[in-house]
Protein backbone atom coordinates (compact mmCIF):
# COMPACT_ATOMS: atom_id res chain seq x y z
CA UNK A 1 0.00 0.00 0.00
CA UNK A 2 1.25 3.65 -1.27
CA UNK A 3 1.26 5.90 1.80
CA UNK A 4 1.18 8.71 -0.32
CA UNK A 5 -1.91 11.41 -1.10
CA UNK A 6 -3.77 13.89 -2.51
CA UNK A 7 -4.45 16.92 -0.99
CA UNK A 8 -7.39 18.49 -2.94
CA UNK A 9 -9.24 17.43 -6.04
CA UNK A 10 -6.81 15.13 -8.13
CA UNK A 11 -5.77 15.50 -11.57
CA UNK A 12 -6.15 12.91 -14.49
CA UNK A 13 -7.74 9.72 -12.78
CA UNK A 14 -4.21 7.45 -12.94
CA UNK A 15 -2.73 10.33 -11.51
CA UNK A 16 -2.51 8.93 -8.52
CA UNK A 17 0.14 8.34 -5.46
CA UNK A 18 1.75 4.93 -6.32
CA UNK A 19 1.68 5.69 -10.18
CA UNK A 20 4.71 6.81 -12.48
CA UNK A 21 4.40 10.93 -13.92
CA UNK A 22 4.81 10.08 -17.81
CA UNK A 23 8.53 11.64 -18.59
CA UNK A 24 7.62 14.74 -20.15
CA UNK A 25 10.26 16.21 -22.53
CA UNK A 26 9.88 20.51 -22.18
CA UNK A 27 12.47 23.09 -23.18
CA UNK A 28 14.16 24.48 -20.35
CA UNK A 29 14.96 28.19 -19.46
CA UNK A 30 18.17 28.02 -21.83
CA UNK A 31 16.26 26.66 -24.43
CA UNK A 32 17.37 22.85 -24.61
CA UNK A 33 15.13 19.69 -24.71
CA UNK A 34 15.00 17.95 -21.48
CA UNK A 35 13.17 15.36 -20.25
CA UNK A 36 11.67 15.14 -16.09
CA UNK A 37 13.97 11.58 -16.03
CA UNK A 38 17.25 13.46 -16.81
CA UNK A 39 16.32 16.14 -14.42
CA UNK A 40 15.49 13.62 -11.42
CA UNK A 41 18.08 11.31 -12.50
CA UNK A 42 18.30 8.93 -9.18
CA UNK A 43 17.37 11.71 -6.69
CA UNK A 44 13.64 12.48 -4.61
CA UNK A 45 12.03 15.35 -7.06
CA UNK A 46 9.35 18.21 -6.32
CA UNK A 47 8.08 19.51 -9.38
CA UNK A 48 5.90 22.30 -9.06
CA UNK A 49 3.10 22.89 -11.80
CA UNK A 50 2.74 26.53 -12.11
CA UNK A 51 0.48 29.41 -13.50
CA UNK A 52 3.49 31.54 -14.13
CA UNK A 53 4.71 34.76 -13.66
CA UNK A 54 1.85 36.56 -14.22
CA UNK A 55 0.50 35.09 -10.60
CA UNK A 56 1.42 36.74 -7.58
CA UNK A 57 0.61 33.30 -5.97
CA UNK A 58 2.80 32.02 -7.45
CA UNK A 59 6.06 34.43 -7.15
CA UNK A 60 5.06 34.15 -3.66
CA UNK A 61 5.48 30.31 -3.38
CA UNK A 62 8.76 30.38 -6.10
CA UNK A 63 9.73 33.02 -2.90
CA UNK A 64 9.28 30.59 -0.16
CA UNK A 65 10.91 27.37 -2.32
CA UNK A 66 14.06 29.47 -2.30
CA UNK A 67 15.43 27.92 1.46
CA UNK A 68 14.40 24.82 1.02
CA UNK A 69 15.93 24.56 -2.56
CA UNK A 70 19.45 25.09 -0.99
CA UNK A 71 18.63 22.13 1.68
CA UNK A 72 17.46 19.92 -1.08
CA UNK A 73 20.85 20.72 -2.96
CA UNK A 74 22.86 19.51 0.37
CA UNK A 75 20.49 16.70 0.27
CA UNK A 76 20.75 15.21 -3.05
CA UNK A 77 17.23 16.56 -3.92
CA UNK A 78 15.98 18.12 -7.32
CA UNK A 79 13.17 20.98 -7.96
CA UNK A 80 11.97 21.73 -11.80
CA UNK A 81 9.22 24.18 -12.15
CA UNK A 82 6.68 24.05 -15.20
CA UNK A 83 4.75 26.80 -16.48
CA UNK A 84 2.96 27.73 -19.91
CA UNK A 85 5.06 30.76 -19.98
CA UNK A 86 6.73 31.28 -23.22
CA UNK A 87 10.76 31.08 -22.65
CA UNK A 88 11.24 34.57 -21.98
CA UNK A 89 8.63 34.76 -19.76
CA UNK A 90 10.06 31.87 -18.17
CA UNK A 91 13.20 33.02 -17.70
CA UNK A 92 11.69 36.73 -16.37
CA UNK A 93 9.65 34.54 -13.70
CA UNK A 94 12.68 32.41 -12.71
CA UNK A 95 14.81 35.71 -12.71
CA UNK A 96 12.82 37.90 -10.84
CA UNK A 97 12.35 35.76 -8.05
CA UNK A 98 16.06 34.52 -7.69
CA UNK A 99 15.45 30.82 -8.65
CA UNK A 100 18.48 28.57 -9.71
CA UNK A 101 16.78 25.24 -10.52
CA UNK A 102 15.59 24.31 -13.84
CA UNK A 103 12.52 25.95 -15.48
CA UNK A 104 10.28 24.31 -18.31
CA UNK A 105 8.83 25.95 -20.61
CA UNK A 106 5.01 24.72 -22.32
CA UNK A 107 3.31 27.62 -23.79
CA UNK A 108 1.55 24.58 -25.65
CA UNK A 109 0.16 23.37 -22.77
CA UNK A 110 1.42 19.90 -23.47
CA UNK A 111 1.36 19.04 -19.48
CA UNK A 112 -1.88 21.01 -19.03
CA UNK A 113 -3.81 19.16 -21.50
CA UNK A 114 -2.40 15.57 -20.56
CA UNK A 115 -2.88 15.85 -17.01
CA UNK A 116 -6.18 17.73 -17.72
CA UNK A 117 -5.34 20.50 -15.59
CA UNK A 118 -6.97 23.39 -17.96
CA UNK A 119 -7.47 26.66 -15.19
CA UNK A 120 -10.87 26.93 -16.86
CA UNK A 121 -12.05 29.96 -15.05
CA UNK A 122 -9.37 32.00 -16.32
CA UNK A 123 -9.49 32.12 -19.55
CA UNK A 124 -7.20 35.10 -20.21
CA UNK A 125 -4.04 33.35 -19.01
CA UNK A 126 -5.64 29.81 -19.66
CA UNK A 127 -2.87 28.76 -17.13
CA UNK A 128 -2.58 25.34 -15.57
CA UNK A 129 -4.33 24.32 -11.57
CA UNK A 130 -1.11 24.95 -9.90
CA UNK A 131 -0.18 22.01 -7.80
CA UNK A 132 3.11 20.55 -6.51
CA UNK A 133 4.01 16.77 -6.77
CA UNK A 134 6.68 14.70 -4.53
CA UNK A 135 8.39 12.08 -7.03
CA UNK A 136 10.00 9.12 -6.04
CA UNK A 137 12.84 8.42 -8.72
CA UNK A 138 11.71 7.01 -11.17
CA UNK A 139 8.64 9.49 -11.37
CA UNK A 140 6.96 7.87 -9.01
CA UNK A 141 4.61 9.93 -7.20
CA UNK A 142 4.61 9.83 -3.78
CA UNK A 143 2.45 12.44 -3.02
CA UNK A 144 0.30 15.30 -4.60
CA UNK A 145 -0.63 19.20 -3.78
CA UNK A 146 -3.75 21.24 -5.43
CA UNK A 147 -2.46 24.78 -5.56
CA UNK A 148 -5.66 26.14 -6.84
CA UNK A 149 -5.96 28.07 -3.60
CA UNK A 150 -2.71 29.17 -2.20
CA UNK A 151 -2.69 27.59 1.12
CA UNK A 152 -3.49 24.17 -0.87
CA UNK A 153 0.09 24.45 -1.59
CA UNK A 154 3.06 22.60 0.69
CA UNK A 155 4.82 24.67 3.02
CA UNK A 156 8.49 24.46 3.42
CA UNK A 157 8.38 21.88 5.98
CA UNK A 158 5.79 19.77 4.71
CA UNK A 159 7.93 19.32 2.27
CA UNK A 160 10.89 18.59 4.36
CA UNK A 161 8.76 15.60 5.87
CA UNK A 162 7.90 14.24 2.77
CA UNK A 163 11.44 14.60 1.57
CA UNK A 164 12.56 12.75 4.72
CA UNK A 165 9.75 9.93 4.08
CA UNK A 166 11.01 9.15 0.76
CA UNK A 167 14.85 9.66 1.08
CA UNK A 168 14.35 6.47 3.85
CA UNK A 169 12.69 4.38 1.29
CA UNK A 170 14.73 5.17 -1.54
CA UNK A 171 18.49 5.49 0.75
CA UNK A 172 19.96 2.03 1.30
CA UNK A 173 21.83 3.92 3.17
CA UNK A 174 19.53 6.05 5.65
CA UNK A 175 20.91 4.41 8.68
CA UNK A 176 24.84 3.29 8.49
CA UNK A 177 24.79 1.78 12.08
CA UNK A 178 22.35 -1.27 10.64
CA UNK A 179 24.29 -4.05 10.80
CA UNK A 180 23.53 -5.17 6.93
CA UNK A 181 25.37 -1.56 6.00
CA UNK A 182 28.53 -2.50 8.08
CA UNK A 183 28.94 -6.04 6.55
CA UNK A 184 28.48 -4.15 3.17
CA UNK A 185 31.08 -1.70 3.83
CA UNK A 186 33.85 -4.35 5.60
CA UNK A 187 33.50 -6.36 2.73
CA UNK A 188 34.41 -3.62 0.10
CA UNK A 189 30.93 -2.82 -1.73
CA UNK A 190 30.40 0.61 -2.14
CA UNK A 191 27.11 0.30 -4.14
CA UNK A 192 24.90 0.88 -1.20
CA UNK A 193 26.31 3.64 -0.06
CA UNK A 194 25.99 7.23 -1.61
CA UNK A 195 27.49 7.76 -4.79
CA UNK A 196 26.11 4.06 -5.25
CA UNK A 197 28.61 3.01 -7.54
CA UNK A 198 29.84 6.88 -9.61
CA UNK A 199 32.73 8.91 -9.16
CA UNK A 200 32.49 12.56 -7.19
CA UNK A 201 33.31 13.51 -10.60
CA UNK A 202 30.36 11.79 -12.65
CA UNK A 203 27.99 12.87 -9.37
CA UNK A 204 29.41 17.03 -10.26
CA UNK A 205 28.73 16.39 -13.72
CA UNK A 206 25.11 15.25 -13.81
CA UNK A 207 22.86 18.03 -14.99
CA UNK A 208 21.08 20.40 -12.58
Amino acid sequence: MHAGRILGASMRADIVPGAVLPDYELSDHRGTRRTLSELQGADPLVLVLSRGAFCPKDRRQHEGLLQIHREMQVGYCRLVTISTDNLLETNEFRTGVGAHWTFLSDPGRKVQKDLDIAEYTDSQHNPMIPHTLVLEPGLRIYKIYNGYWFFGRPTVEELRLDLRTVLQRCRPDWDISSAEQRAAWANGDKTRFYPYGKTQAQVIAEPD
